[in-house]
């Protein structure tokens, strides 16, 4: 059946085509497996609350008839501000509370475990013309606004707002400083809503969102130890299709494929503080095993082709719930830019347990922190993705001793693989930030990409924090292509693997990440060496495996006559074969068949008209020496990742072959190093 809803009709209809209903809400009481709502162009200020799922064979679909025209926003517009006596460009208004209902945007504060508040947060913001404002924390404040440095848009940082309630009259006074503007004939609006299409109950499976354009809402802080927020999201279920759709403004996360309600450790580090958040995370996990958490009723979504940009937190987060699920040809872009939110769940993406999820074909960029892989991304594939532009904007003058410390807790990447013990494997990618992976980690196969930024963290970060104790970090591995926790381990490091890749050491690194590049050498941090010098240098000290096999040689007790009675807890090898090096970055002291190109080359991307393109001379330079230097690499060169013991294979058990390259071109038996079958390939359109 079809279900026809246009937010212009003159009465609410019965959903027929002639007389369609005025909300999607409506519809969305009624859809059951095999329907179809159909929602016309048009402003739908509504949460929307599926209470029917479909089945794998009959999905119920809600599609924008004209895309991106049926808009599904969290906010309500405001046209009553009133100028501030005595000043020139603040205005105020106040809203009745009853407008909120249950849940006050401007009562609520942003917050959640791993939440590092500089400031007070509300989860509610104000918009001018569909740009969040930037909140301050008194009226003089907004009377005298100063820029904020930290942003990356500082020049529109003076427009900002302040909100107090009055008790009495039971209202939520704002002030706001628009610039000049005139409020009353701009499109100002306050979110007031949470959330904008997900379900209030769990297990609503199957249900395909296509072509909407979703803002605006005040979405919470969405850690992993808590029920995770978003805009969007399946809400603990199976089968999602999220597809063509512009997702921005959410006050911290877009979409959520994250987990369920846990009332007994939902935040608990927060709230609880005797027992560390990391003992929580693993308390969750297990719990959830014994909660329905599989394959059969959980995660494999798909979303595709979406337009993702502009939230505080996060464009996705999931975490247990997003596992099987395939993310790909999405564009996400300008993620905690504003830097009004802070703390260690922030990124374009940010995933924990990506077990078997496939990220690729994805464009991520100018976000602080482009692909965040947190915890058990066992099975997870990053392929065919162009990140680039993913850092922390710092001051151009120098930095002192505090600003350093917390940069070195913040400062982004590409990819960030934590406390994960394989396999995780990313191949055919570009990877242009000037920090291209940050592996805090083990079990990493890096295969056939472009990187154009160090190697951060290595042999680091996995610790838990404490300064004069043990904390080792243990973490869960899963049966293989499941859910089921089959053990603990800590972090031993290496397990990794880097064939053929183009390794190119940028030579204009501004001289603020020269100076945290220094002090990261000095400081010894537990959590980053700050590096910014590219090439697999970093694994000199890590074995070989005939290096690691041989301290097995002998006796197995721990007795005196071992001669390596440490081994169970040294680092695990390293494989290096077949990486081309530019403009001086280093390699592995123990590569096999490594290229070096002694030429200045150059590399960036750069968007036209029609697209994202590569610039800079690196392909046109290409040493004849490259070509059909490197053999194919598949999943029998990889080999398995020692701790959970699976292959780098696809999530059906299948064997892979790198013998396609980022467009999907068949490269030759003999190829090139890098993501593309040849050089006349990076000329191409990326993205």
């Amino acid at each position: 059946m079809k279900y026809y809803v246009d937010a212009s009709a003159a009465r609410a209809g019965d959903g027929s085509k002639a007389y369609p209903f005025q909300t999607i809400q409506a519809a969305a009481e009624l859809a059951v497996a095999g329907d179809e709502v159909l929602v016309a162009p048009g402003i739908y200020r509504e949460y929307v609350n599926p209470k029917h799922g479909g089945t794998p064979e009959n999905r119920i679909v809600y599609r924008s008839v004209e895309p991106l025209k049926a808009v599904i926003t969290g906010a309500e517009s405001v046209k009553s501000w009133q100028k501030l006596e005595g000043t020139d460009q603040v205005y105020t208004v106040r809203i009745p509370n009853s407008l909120f209902g249950d849940y006050n945007p401007y009562t609520t504060l942003v917050s959640g475990d791993w939440f590092m508040a500089g400031f007070i947060a509300h989860t509610g913001d104000v918009f001018l013309n569909h740009k969040s404002m930037y909140e301050v924390t008194s009226l003089e404040a907004v009377k005298n606004p100063v820029p904020f440095r930290a942003s990356w848009d500082s020049a529109f940082s003076c427009h900002v707002w302040y909100t107090e309630q009055d008790e009495a009259a039971d209202e939520t006074v704002f002030y706001a400083n628009f610039q000049g503007l005139d409020p009353n004939e701009e499109d100002v609006e306050i979110s007031v809503r949470q959330d904008c299409f997900l379900p209030a109950a769990e297990g609503i499976s199957y249900i395909t969102l296509s072509g909407f354009t979703v803002r605006e809402a005040a979405t919470q802080w969405a850690p992993p130890t808590a029920y995770q927020d978003g805009m969007i999201g399946p809400h603990w279920s199976k089968g999602w299709i999220i597809e063509d759709c512009e997702i921005y403004e959410s006050k911290c996360s877009g979409i959520s494929l994250g987990k369920y309600l846990q009332p007994n450790n939902d935040n608990k580090w927060l709230k609880w503080k005797y027992k560390d958040g990391t003992q929580t995370e693993r308390d969750c996990i297990l719990q959830a095993s014994y909660e329905g958490w599989d394959k059969e009723h959980i995660g494999s979504h798909i979303v595709r082709r979406c337009h993702i940009h502009d939230c505080g937190q996060t464009g996705i987060v999931g975490h247990l719930g997003g596992v099987f699920s395939l993310i790909e040809d999405n564009h996400i872009h300008h993620i905690n830019v504003k830097k009004n939110l802070a703390g260690a769940e922030i990124g374009g993406i940010k995933m924990h347990a990506a077990i078997d999820v496939i990220f690729r074909r994805n464009h991520i960029h100018h976000c602080t922190r482009g692909l965040w892989l947190d915890w058990q991304a066992q099975g997870t594939r990053v392929t065919g993705n162009l990140l680039h532009d993913n850092c922390v904007p710092v001051p151009l003058a120098g930095l002192d001793e505090e600003s350093m410390r917390a940069l070195i807790a913040a400062t982004g990447e590409d990819i960030f693989i934590e406390v994960s013990h394989g396999p995780t494997l990313i191949d055919n990618n570009l990877l242009l930030s000037d920090r291209a992976l940050k592996l805090c980690t083990q079990g990493v196969a890096v295969v056939q990409n472009l990187i154009a930024g160090s190697f951060a963290a290595v042999g680091t970060g996995t610790d838990n924090g404490s300064e004069n104790k043990p904390s080792v970090r243990y973490t869960p591995y899963h049966e293989i292509h499941g859910t089921r926790v089959v053990g603990f381990m800590s972090i031993l490091h290496g397990d990794d693997r880097f064939y053929n890749n183009i390794i190119l050491q940028k030579n204009d690194l501004d001289p603020v990440k020269k100076q945290l590049s220094e002090y990261g050498k000095q400081s010894r941090s537990m959590w980053d060496d700050m590096n910014f010098d590219a090439g697999t240098s970093a694994f000199d000290s890590y074995p070989t495996e005939a290096e690691w096999k041989k301290m097995f040689e002998g006796p197995c007790g721990m007795g005196a006559d071992n001669p390596y009675p440490d081994r169970y807890y040294e680092h695990l090898p390293v494989w290096v074969e077949g990486n081309l090096y530019c403009n001086g970055a280093e390699s592995c002291a123990k590569e096999i068949g490594s290229l070096r190109d002694e030429r200045e080359v150059s590399i960036g991307v750069e968007e036209r008209e029609d697209g994202w393109y590569l610039t800079g001379n690196l392909y046109e330079q290409l040493p004849d020496a490259a070509v059909g230097a490197v053999r194919v690499i598949s999943t029998k060169t990889l080999g398995m990742a020692f701790e959970p013991e699976e292959y780098y294979e696809n999530p059906d058990g299948t064997p892979i072959s790198f013998n396609t390259d980022y467009f999907g071109n068949r490269r030759a038996a003999r190829t090139i190093p890098g993501p593309f079958a040849n050089a006349e390939e990076a000329a191409r359109k990326l993205f």
